[in-house]
């Protein structure tokens, strides 16, 4: 590991920080304000907007633009914009729908961050330590969503969450000091010429993406992979609750259950490299996403708190593989002056729709059919099309995606 690359993976990690800290707290911020689960609903929507209304654009600025400094200007931009909410807390004039906009105005930020930081990853390590880099990335970040949300809400029970918001502007600035100290080039700038250069450099991003065969295929399967997941985040508790007899409130089981998915996907990002180098991409994808459909098949099963903490980080494991061979593969083959555009609008489609449709899927289903498992059965039905879909289609099969590493 490199001293620039040690510096970027602790900047990743603070920011990470941060933003778990803001997606716990804000909600719970939002509803001690008003009591209503309208207006929490209200925070987590207009934090899933912006990837679908700013990611095009977004991934088109960050091909022309200093990364570096992109992701400095955004990680700014969310130390004071959640820095307000503490600050309007304390004055006593803090409203619900300040609470909202905070959430909106964060999370767009963090799309121009993701944006730029797509492309300088590749550009900062090389194409051949890709997988190395993004896996020990994945592995760092996802120990942060493993601990930090527990943290947070142990926190909020004793401190407001608008003056633990406070933490932000900490980890923003200490994000901004570790990504100006790094001395290698992530971007090679290029004049940005109006709206009109934007709107083709965004089809032409969309053009790449849609011709090369393999990367649309796992865009494509991976939207329904995230459909699965998406479904089994929105039925977690009333699962535990209405199968499991794990209650929703007081029960340390709950947090239990909630670790796994992480717990399995630092356990990918060790095996990956090692997987990838020996069997190639093509490999991977074929064996992971069926693996992930049966890891999903088994926690639908699982008839104890205990076997569904198995089976959970199982599918974690093989559900992880799935997204970071996806990732690392797009960045692998694609030019250096696409990698924003590109990776952002595959991130957009993959994760960006089907997170929330599968929540969405699951959610009606539940709700007819007053049983939590039938919600996350339709989800794992989606994704049993794209499985499917991945073996039927000879281009996983292809020799030169095969042998790629």
């Amino acid at each position: 590991m490199n001293a620039d690359f040690s510096r970027y993976l602790h900047s990743r990690v603070l920011s990470g920080i941060g933003a778990v800290v803001a997606v716990v707290a804000l909600p719970v911020l939002v509803y001690q304000l008003t009591g209503s689960a309208g207006w929490t609903s209200a925070v987590t929507a207009a934090e899933a907007l912006p990837y679908l209304v700013f990611g095009l654009p977004a991934g088109a600025l960050a091909d022309r633009l200093d990364r570096r400094k992109m992701m400095v200007t955004s990680e700014l931009t969310v130390a004071v914009v959640l820095l307000s909410v503490p600050l309007a807390w304390l004055a006593d004039v803090l409203t619900a729908p300040h609470v909202v906009a905070a959430g909106f105005a964060t999370q767009t930020a963090f799309v121009f961050f993701s944006a730029a930081n797509f492309g300088a990853l590749p550009a900062l390590v090389g194409k051949e330590k890709l997988t190395a880099a993004y896996s020990t990335l994945f592995g760092r970040t996802t120990a942060v969503e493993l601990v930090v949300p527990g943290l947070t809400g142990l926190l909020v029970a004793v401190v407001s969450p608008a003056a633990l918001l406070a933490v932000n502007a900490l980890t923003g600035v200490g994000a901004v000091m570790l990504l100006r100290g790094i001395t290698s080039s992530m971007a090679t700038p290029r004049r940005v010429e109006g709206a009109g250069q934007l709107v083709a450099d965004v089809r032409e991003g969309l053009r790449f993406m849609w011709r090369e065969p393999v990367i649309r295929l796992l865009t494509l399967v991976g939207a329904t992979h995230s459909v699965a997941s998406g479904a089994w985040m929105a039925v977690l508790v009333p699962f535990a609750d209405q199968v499991l007899g794990v209650a929703p409130k007081g029960d340390v089981r709950l947090s239990a259950l909630f670790t796994c998915w992480g717990l399995g996907a630092i356990i990918a990002s060790r095996l990956l490299p090692k997987i990838s180098e020996r069997w190639g991409n093509a490999r991977v994808a074929l064996a992971a996403l069926p693996l992930s459909l049966l890891g999903g098949v088994f926690v639908l099963l699982s008839p104890h708190w205990l076997v569904l903490c198995v089976t959970a980080t199982a599918w974690g494991v093989t559900g992880a593989i799935v997204v970071i061979n996806g990732i690392t593969y797009r960045q692998q083959v694609c030019p250096d002056e696409l990698q924003s555009r590109v990776n952002t609008t595959a991130r957009m489609i993959a994760w960006g729709l089907g997170q929330p449709l599968g929540a969405a899927l699951a959610g009606v289903v539940s709700v007819a059919s007053g049983d939590p498992r039938a919600g996350l059965a339709a989800g794992l039905a989606v994704f049993l099309a794209g499985v499917v879909w991945a073996w039927a289609s000879p281009v996983l099969r292809g020799q030169k995606y095969r042998n790629h590493t």
